[in-house]
């Protein structure tokens, strides 16, 4: 390792990185047989856990662009996972709400999500599971604290 270089074999950054990087793997693998990717499954549990959201607040709980977004929401439409309403409530914001059929989606994807989440942490006991929720709350705390 240079004085300025990054030890990847002790960086949490790049540890991190790796374990999203093999988390989304499993996950993909998961919800392919059920014609999903990653992206529609979170926009389908976002809009589970909190019905009505905008374009824009799907795109951030997604990680993905509010195009990219919009891309999706058109498709979910039309497949009939989602509904959007045709007229904004409040602003110009279309609230968007799973379908019957986007909820029975979402029970398999989650069961399926949830295999890979259990695989991921059986070799931790449930107080390094704990540990670990308080130190990735922390490290996110951390970096979007502006006053740092």
């Amino acid at each position: 390792m240079s004085q300025t270089g990054i030890d990847l074999q002790t960086s949490l950054g790049y540890l991190l990185k790796e374990a999203s990087s093999a988390l989304r793997s499993a996950m993909e693998e998961v919800l392919k047989p059920l014609g999903m990717t990653v992206t529609h499954y979170s926009c389908l549990e976002l809009l589970s856990q909190r019905p009505g959201l905008s374009n824009s607040e799907l795109a951030r709980g997604a990680f993905v662009t509010r195009q990219s977004m919009n891309v999706l929401l058109q498709n979910l439409e039309r497949d009939g996972f989602v509904t959007r309403a045709t007229e904004a409530r409040v602003g110009k914001v279309l609230p968007t709400e799973l379908t019957p059929r986007g909820r029975e989606s979402l029970k398999q994807a989650s069961a399926a999500v949830r295999s890979v989440e259990v695989r991921m942490l059986s070799g931790m006991t449930e107080n390094e599971q704990a540990g670990a929720l308080r130190v990735l709350r922390s490290m996110i705390r951390s970096l979007r604290d502006d006053s740092v």
